[in-house]
């Protein structure tokens, strides 16, 4: 049989795909993270001590947190102190201070098989482990689905307190975390329009919470906000029971409130992820940092493409020939192609790694879950949690004294292997 001619240019595509393919499957991305442990562990300020305080002072009148946390990193965007703070006495009825926990940017983990199993421990854990937790809810940006679900969590809990006031609540978390972008969605789904569809005050409703891209928008407890009408229909033309609102007295209001971040971060790992979420200030982690952490991230995050071999977004996006372990070559790749540059037409890597964090958050490069979500790890926050919570100061001389002994035992071990004759 004679042999087909190939042409050049298709030998030079088949030997590319073949290179392709085995730089692919050879690529072995980081298994660890060198963090540098003196990198910033707190970004506890004064509005948040003063914020906190002020909640205590207001939870004689509150009968409901809603608290939001992350779930792209639902573990360690959980900050215990908040919990302990406002948690109801020992001695009060599972009416008192009930609990509902929203995971906000769930649209923005990876829609897998392993995120769906996460959110299942979490309900589970959650609902399991604590008696005053009414619901567990995932939303995203333009959940009406999920805020129409948190409304009736919210609704049910009004009835079973059956307060001629109605019911005040708190909505709290970590800064940044969605708590007034929650709030303004409750009060567009949960007050009807008494000027019907398209009047002119459901445009004036919209948004009653300020937000933004970056924490501390909310300094200060806000006035409560009406996200549930009166049972006497006061607030609205229609009829009250046939839009659902008997049993809510007065109605609902909430109160946004800024957002608490802990005092220490003990695992520099931890603020790292902290950081690449926005719930620190941008800039207080080098970005550099955050844009290599968040490669190593997306690296160990491959899914598989249709043909069996890893996917990474950021390769595609960026035209590479594979993935890589080098954040400079990616940044590289990132300033060229959306033109951070720097005089000269060199690559401008603190703008180019500003850049890709930011489109990360809004989904793009791919989309990672940060934290590790089993039975297992959940029973370790648990227990972690029940520990007092150590000052910045203590934690500071603690961690001096365990880098102390942790250089004196390299120390050590250097001495004694070179009096042993090793290399």
């Amino acid at each position: 049989m004679a042999s087909i001619p190939i042409s050049t240019a298709a030998r030079a595509a088949a030997q590319r795909a073949t290179t392709l393919t085995v730089s692919r499957a050879a690529f072995q991305p980081r298994q660890t993270f060198d963090v540098s442990p003196d990198i910033p562990r707190s970004f506890f300020l004064g509005h948040h001590h003063a914020g906190l305080a002020r909640m205590r002072q207001t939870l004689s009148t509150v009968g409901l947190i809603i608290e939001c946390r992350d779930f792209r990193l639902p573990i360690t965007s959980w900050n215990p102190l908040l919990e302990q703070s406002l948690a109801a006495s020992p001695s009060s009825s599972p009416s008192d201070r009930s609990r509902i926990i929203v995971y906000t940017h769930h649209d923005l983990a990876p829609p897998t098989p392993a995120s769906h199993l996460a959110a299942s421990h979490l309900r589970d854990f959650h609902l399991s482990s604590h008696p005053t937790t009414k619901a567990v809810l995932f939303t995203g940006t333009g959940g009406a689905h999920t805020t129409r679900d948190l409304l009736s969590a919210i609704k049910a809990v009004a009835r079973e307190r059956d307060s001629l006031t109605g019911l005040r609540a708190l909505v709290v978390g970590m800064p940044n975390a969605g708590k007034s972008t929650l709030l303004n969605q409750l009060r567009r789904r949960g007050m009807p329009d008494p000027r019907g569809a398209g009047g002119g005050s459901a445009k004036r409703k919209t948004k009653v919470a300020r937000t933004g891209a970056n924490p501390g928008v909310t300094r200060r407890l806000s006035s409560p906000i009406r996200i549930v009408p009166g049972e006497n229909g006061s607030s609205s033309s229609s009829s009250s029971s046939s839009d659902g609102f008997e049993g809510m007295g007065e109605g609902v209001f909430v109160v946004d409130t800024p957002g608490v971040f802990v005092p220490y971060v003990s695992d520099p790992e931890k603020m790292l992820k902290l950081a690449l979420v926005g719930c620190v200030r941008d800039g207080l982690v080098p970005r550099e940092t955050l844009a290599d952490y968040l490669l190593f991230r997306l690296n160990l995050a491959a899914v598989s493409d249709s043909d069996g071999g890893p996917r990474r977004e950021y390769v595609e996006r960026l035209k590479l020939d594979g993935p890589t372990n080098d954040v400079n070559e990616f940044l590289e790749a990132v300033a060229r192609r959306v033109g951070k540059l720097a005089r000269g037409g060199g690559a401008n890597y603190e703008a180019a790694a500003e850049w890709v964090v930011q489109e990360w958050r809004t989904g793009g490069f791919g989309r990672v879950m940060l934290d590790e979500v089993t039975p297992e790890t959940l029973a370790r926050a648990m227990e972690q949690a029940q520990v007092s919570e150590l000052s910045m100061n203590q934690a500071r001389k603690k961690e001096k004294v365990a880098r102390k002994a942790r250089n004196e035992a390299k120390r050590l071990g250097k001495s004694g292997g070179n009096g042993n004759g090793a290399v």
